[in-house]
């Protein structure tokens, strides 16, 4: 696992539901230290995400990179991640949502995030990885969206095992977890 490696990185998770301010927390948590990368999972798909996207491309400053990445994050890291002090990540969610586009069985999801676990680990960054907290609202109505409930969350559980920090975000406010 890459938690019994020599740790380079710091890793941090801030989890949140939709609109609870986890973006900003991660950006604030990244902290000042440059030269800063913003990964992004997003994919403008619609004129709806389309704004969402510029939206949150307004909230951060001019000096913070941006690389989209659907799908490639550990290779990413691989080969980008070790020219930054500073990633955020975001958002793990969408980056498992892509994964599932492309017909993944949820091992190979597991697969893919220890591989990004290692890349980060790899890194001597400060990586923030913003995702979605699924499991606090109301229990989907169909099997599908359950499953990728319980997938999130389970990959949550995964990434936060290895995190260094875990933050839970409400209303724009951060509770450390651990």
């Amino acid at each position: 696992m890459a938690g019994k490696q020599r740790r380079k990185s710091r890793l941090i998770l801030v989890l949140g539901g939709a609109a609870s301010g986890k973006s900003q927390v991660a950006l604030d948590l990244a902290g000042q230290r440059g030269p800063r990368a913003f990964v992004a999972t997003g994919q403008a798909l619609d004129r709806e995400m389309e704004v969402r996207i510029e939206r949150h491309q307004a909230t951060r400053a001019s000096d913070w990179a941006t690389a989209e990445v659907p799908t490639d994050l550990a290779q990413w890291f691989s080969h980008k991640g070790i020219i930054y002090q500073s990633i955020v990540l975001d958002c793990l969610t969408l980056w498992l949502s892509n994964m599932k586009g492309l017909r993944l069985r949820d091992g190979d999801v597991f697969e893919a995030t220890a591989s990004l676990l290692g890349a980060i680990r790899a890194t001597k960054a400060r990586v923030v990885i913003v995702s979605n907290e699924l499991g606090l609202g109301l229990v989907p109505a169909t099997k599908p969206v359950r499953a990728f409930r319980d997938l999130a969350g389970k990959v949550n559980q995964q990434v936060a095992a290895e995190a260094d920090e875990v933050y839970l975000t409400v209303s724009g406010l951060p509770l450390r977890l651990k």
